[in-house]
């Protein structure tokens, strides 16, 4: 019982950060992985360079497989990839 309790309590602490990194990952993996690996984010001739690029970019795949997002849906995947991968400031 002590273990969910932490684990409620760590939620809870973490609290909306964690569940937006969470619920970008979980779009990511269900709609970004259909057409790329994450292979695509760590190439070296990769021309997405900033963080408006990548929220252009995530706009576009977003369209291309006909994803029903929410402007938050579209940022939790932006900061899922970014601190993930990209790592922009």
């Amino acid at each position: 019982m002590k273990k969910y309790a932490l684990s409620a309590i760590a939620l809870l602490i973490s609290g909306p950060t964690f569940a937006a990194a969470t619920h970008g990952q979980q779009l990511h993996d269900q709609h970004c992985l259909k057409c790329h690996d994450s292979s695509v984010y760590t190439r070296k001739d990769r021309f997405v360079t900033d963080k408006a690029a990548l929220t252009k970019q995530v706009e576009r795949c977003k369209l291309n497989v006909g994803a029903q997002w929410f402007d938050e849906d579209v940022s939790a995947v932006v900061d899922y990839l970014n601190t993930n991968y990209y790592k922009f400031q």
